[in-house]
């Protein structure tokens, strides 16, 4: 039985929450594109309370930025099931995979739009 789904209140929120931090241990010892992107965030954030005006730009900075790292992440969970699936190479497994990176690309044309229209608008 799962206990997560037993448990309720602040006790449902702190195992919820041990879980998030054994997934970012996990992305940061096994994802290479994650730690680099996680350690742009650590310049671009605190650097977009500088750059930005208005609380609104400083959102949009911030906000583009924290989409790129959790489309990494979510790719990292789809390669890693695809994988356990399917580890021979099959087209579908490809597939996924390939969907899932295109996925992060687009979340970094994003943030790299968002950036370029806040600092030359």
């Amino acid at each position: 039985m799962n206990t997560q789904k037993t448990n309720a209140g602040l006790q449902r929120w702190f195992r919820a929450l041990k879980h998030s931090s054994e997934g970012f241990q996990a992305a940061w010892k096994n994802e290479a594109a994650f730690r680099e992107e996680m350690l742009i965030a650590i310049v671009l954030i605190p650097l977009s309370l500088w750059i930005g005006k208005t609380s609104i730009e400083r959102a949009l900075l911030i906000g583009s930025i924290l989409i790129v790292l959790m489309v990494e992440l979510l790719n990292s969970a789809i390669e890693a099931v695809v994988d356990l699936a399917s580890p021979d190479f099959h087209l579908l497994a490809k597939r996924a995979k390939d969907i899932a990176s295109t996925a992060v690309l687009i979340a970094l044309m994003f943030a790299a739009a968002t950036w370029g229209l806040v600092l030359f608008s």
